[in-house]
């Protein structure tokens, strides 16, 4: 049964790992990567680095046509009950935009094929330089984070306005966004991340689960069971 919530709710959803079930930036560095790309990642992995100035590094060392990345693209897939979840959120009337801290042509390119290139996105922005060769632009990032795309400012902003806001996502990179929402849908280290700083959150494992839970979400009986957030109502600090 469908739900029109008395309490307004958004959605902001990770992509990689969460949406697309790889990581769609290390498939592309795995096949084209120049050498060099593998440092980065362990200087950003060891705290050296932010992933902005990791993922700016390692797409300078992309050495792929457009052809050949739409190719690969096109070769990857997403969640199985992703598209239904979708379809579900907008039948009760809640909102979702896919905050990334990935590549905006990757993303649009993969859900494009599934019917889903309407949704909006928040990412980096992948830019052509050569014939195989890119760089990275980053507008949705901040001055006083690491990241290519700053979540966690992403976040505030939803919390300005009159809504509930669920994160769904996967990793590290929702971390600092989980903080700043009402409620998470986790996997993988998002869960242990969410239990262990007290988010209330219910963990899943694809979006056939998210499914089952959105309605007890909107109706209120998911948050009764596990301690919400009051409803935001002033600004978060950025």
């Amino acid at each position: 049964m469908l739900i029109t919530p008395s309490t307004p709710w958004t959605i902001l959803c990770d992509f990689d790992g969460t949406v697309a079930v790889e990581d769609v930036i290390d498939s592309m560095l795995v096949r084209f990567g120049r050498p060099g790309w593998e440092a980065l990642e362990d200087d950003w992995r060891a705290g050296r680095i932010g992933s902005r100035e990791c993922m700016q590094g390692q797409v300078g060392l992309l050495d792929v046509s457009r052809d050949e990345l739409d190719a690969h693209l096109d070769s990857l897939g997403i969640d199985h009950g992703f598209a239904a979840f979708v379809e579900l959120a907008h039948d009760c009337r809640v909102g979702l935009r896919i905050v990334s801290d990935g590549l905006d042509y990757a993303i649009a390119r993969i859900l494009g094929r599934y019917g889903l290139g309407h949704l909006p996105v928040s990412a980096n922005r992948l830019q052509p330089a050569g014939a195989r060769q890119w760089t990275l632009q980053s507008p949705s990032s901040s001055a006083d984070c690491g990241a290519g795309t700053c979540k966690c400012a992403v976040a505030s902003r939803a919390a300005l306005a009159p809504a509930r806001t669920l994160l769904i996502g996967d990793g590290a990179s929702d971390f600092c966004a989980a903080d700043r929402v009402d409620f998470v849908f986790a996997k993988h280290r998002l869960i242990e991340h969410c239990r262990s700083a007290g988010i209330p959150y219910a963990p899943i494992a694809s979006f056939e689960e998210a499914i089952a839970l959105l309605p007890s979400l909107l109706d209120g009986s998911l948050t009764d069971t596990h301690t919400a957030r009051p409803l935001h109502t002033e600004k978060l600090p950025a």
